[in-house]
């Protein structure tokens, strides 16, 4: 791994305060630093927060998606409905189970599942929809369950991206079927790397912690169990400690993250990023986290392609990324018949969307320098 040049703005950086860190030292010194009383603790202040839900946490926010899937009872010869643009871990999971994704193509504004394609793909094998909050921005739920509801199928949320945003007043995670968390460095609050499923009942939260660790049910000193095939997904304390840690400064986090997300429309609208073509993201502050600020770039109006602008903007000392490339057009998804032209706006905005740096401790100059030099790129090598 190389090491990050100094002078490089990142694209993201998690804020992690001296309380937590003190914290973590404490967790270590105890002695017990697997999962045990951090993790009871971390999982309690998270059903807090989502409105009394069962929330049972893990060591990722994918095998929360794939345990999801297998407590709906997903498996062989099943079809989940899911989005082509995410991280490929949204649709590995359906694979994991011995279910085939089928994808429906993103609606080209919101870069989210275009829920008016999703019934026109639902065929008798279908048993779940798995859309995803693509940069926080959270898929319509009234509508989402809608179709769910018709069609009785079960809805396994993909809100990998979601923590702290909202739909109808009420936060991500405490309404819905069962939904999906990611704690990732990336993420709006971290507990290094982990996640969490929200559930709906005492049922489902018993399987979810027999999948979480091989299986086993425990009972008195020396019982044990195995009912089931679960895998090694616990989470350790002291990844815990940092996401207890983490959570009393959501709603702080993602607040400064909208004036960044404010001030870059201002900035680049200022500059004229609209009218040259470049597409901004919805401007939803009333739902939106702001995980992440995406542009899509207008590929029709440049000479030169996006890893050129990322390596050029990477010259200026600022750092970019790709969230994502089209998962249909990966060679393991080719291989199950998937191929060019299946979704062709996925594959826009796969070639061409852009992840600009957004994260807490930025300063307003640092949105203001991100601006100006990706119109200045873009205007350079404009055709």
């Amino acid at each position: 791994m190389g090491t990050q040049r100094p002078d490089l703005l990142p694209m993201t950086r998690p804020s992690i305060d001296e309380e937590t860190i003190q914290g973590v030292c404490e967790v270590l010194r105890s002695g017990w630093i697997t999962s045990g009383p951090q993790v009871k603790a971390f999982e309690a202040a998270l059903s807090r927060y989502f409105g009394g839900r069962p929330v049972r946490a893990f060591n990722s926010g994918t095998c929360t998606m794939e345990i999801a899937l297998r407590i709906a009872g997903v498996g062989p010869g099943h079809e989940v409905i899911t989005t082509p643009l995410s991280w490929v871990a949204t649709s590995n999971v359906i694979l994991a189970v011995g279910a085939r994704p089928r994808f429906v193509d993103i609606d080209p504004v919101t870069r989210n599942i275009d829920l008016g394609r999703i019934e026109g793909a639902i065929t008798s094998a279908t048993r779940a929809l798995l859309p995803v909050d693509l940069a926080g921005l959270p898929v319509d739920r009234d509508a989402l369950y809608s179709i769910a509801n018709r069609h009785g199928l079960r809805v396994v949320e993909d809100a990998a991206q979601a923590m702290g945003s909202q739909f109808r007043g009420k936060p991500i995670g405490s309404i819905g079927d069962l939904v999906s968390i990611s704690f990732h460095p990336n993420k709006n609050i971290t507990c290094i790397e982990g996640g969490c499923l929200v559930m709906n009942n005492a049922e489902e939260a018993r399987l979810a912690e027999q999948y979480r660790l091989q299986g086993v049910v425990r009972s008195g000193f020396d019982g044990m169990e195995v009912e089931l095939a679960g895998g090694k997904f616990n989470l350790t304390d002291v990844a815990a400690r940092v996401g207890l840690g983490q959570l009393p400064h959501l709603a702080r986090f993602n607040a400064r993250r909208a004036e960044l997300a404010r001030l870059y429309f201002m900035q680049l609208q200022e500059r004229g990023a609209v009218e040259f073509g470049l597409q901004l993201p919805v401007a939803d502050f009333a739902h939106s986290n702001w995980h992440m600020f995406q542009v899509v770039l207008p590929e029709e109006r440049l000479t030169i392609r996006r890893a050129q602008v990322m390596e050029r903007l990477s010259d200026l000392g600022i750092a970019t990324g790709v969230h994502y490339p089209a998962i249909h057009l990966f060679a393991l998804y080719r291989r199950l018949g998937f191929g060019p032209g299946d979704f062709p706006i996925t594959e826009r905005v796969g070639r061409n969307i852009l992840t600009l740096p957004l994260f807490a401790q930025m300063t307003d100059a640092d949105v203001v320098r991100v601006a100006e030099n990706l119109m200045q790129v873009l205007r350079a090598a404009a055709r």
